[in-house]
């Protein structure tokens, strides 16, 4: 398949367009920076330059493709409406190029966080961030009706693996400027997990099987007690372990404190996919987030 992938320089994307190439398929990347250009080249992929901004660019990438995985995204906390809404425009864009062909649209979402139960495929998101993305899913599963295959593939709050800079690398790197690795509440707070290639294995297989209308979660740990990721990060910082003020982790603090695990159990039933990579604690136990 020619397969057109946003995001494709990114944390997720870079072990996505592998991913793609090693299974054949001809990836083109969306590339807004000479940098990422040269990342996605580097890859195996061809380039088409833009941004989320440039609708018409995205559009000639989807046409030009036998499918899209749109894993970009702008991961502004500080104005996520807005990141929410841009990304809103680009999933219209690339449905509307889409429109008729019968052609697969990946899109990419949150876990739902439901308050201490165990989210599941079918589930939708009491509030919180991931409720902004989750219309955005909606709209791409509405194409359905206009002519193509949409997916929505679920990430969970850690997408872990070498090389990750994301909500994990924060929290080591505020307990190496605190000089103590901390936690909100009594650390039974769960997060959901996965490794970046496990997660890369979901979206190829999504891309090439899923039915019309799947929802899907790339979740290897169910949940992880954010006490645990603590002190696993003070062991190896040699850092003493205790709880802390939400306001102490910036806009992680909220995520701390809540409980929100999720289950893929429905989607290793849909799709030949099950985790093989390691697991979050075991990640950070190898050492390589403390090089």
């Amino acid at each position: 398949m020619k397969v057109f992938v946003t995001g494709a320089s990114g944390w997720v994307g870079s072990a996505v367009v592998p991913e793609l190439v090693a299974a054949g398929h001809e990836v083109t990347g969306f590339a807004r920076s000479d940098a990422s250009a040269a990342a996605v080249e580097a890859m195996g992929a061809r380039v088409l330059r833009g941004d989320l901004d440039d609708l018409e660019a995205l559009q000639e990438g989807a046409l030009h493709s036998d499918g899209v995985v749109h894993l970009a995204f702008r991961h502004d906390f500080a104005d996520f409406d807005a990141a929410v809404e841009s990304d809103a425009r680009a999933i219209g864009a690339l449905g509307r190029a889409l429109e008729g062909s019968g052609k697969p649209l990946v899109v990419t979402s949150g876990t739902p966080a439901l308050a201490g139960q165990v989210a599941t495929e079918r589930d939708r998101s009491s509030g919180g961030l991931a409720s902004g993305r989750e219309a955005n899913s909606d709209a791409a599963l509405a194409f359905a009706a206009r002519g193509v295959r949409p997916v929505v593939v679920r990430l969970p709050r850690s997408v872990h693996g070498q090389g990750d800079h994301g909500f994990v690398s924060r929290l080591i790197a505020i307990a190496g400027e605190r000089g103590v690795a901390g936690f909100v509440g009594d650390g039974s707070a769960r997060w959901p997990a996965v490794h970046v290639r496990d997660a890369a294995r979901l979206y190829r297989l999504a891309l090439e099987q899923a039915p019309a209308g799947s929802v899907l979660h790339a979740v290897g740990d169910e949940g992880v007690f954010t006490g645990d990721i603590a002190s696993t990060i003070g062991a190896k910082l040699g850092l003493r372990v205790e709880p802390a003020a939400p306001e102490t982790f910036g806009f992680l603090g909220a995520l701390m404190g809540l409980d929100q695990p999720a289950s893929s159990e429905q989607t290793r039933a849909l799709l030949p996919w099950s985790p093989v990579e390691v697991g979050l604690l075991a990640d950070l136990e190898a050492g390589h987030y403390f090089g």
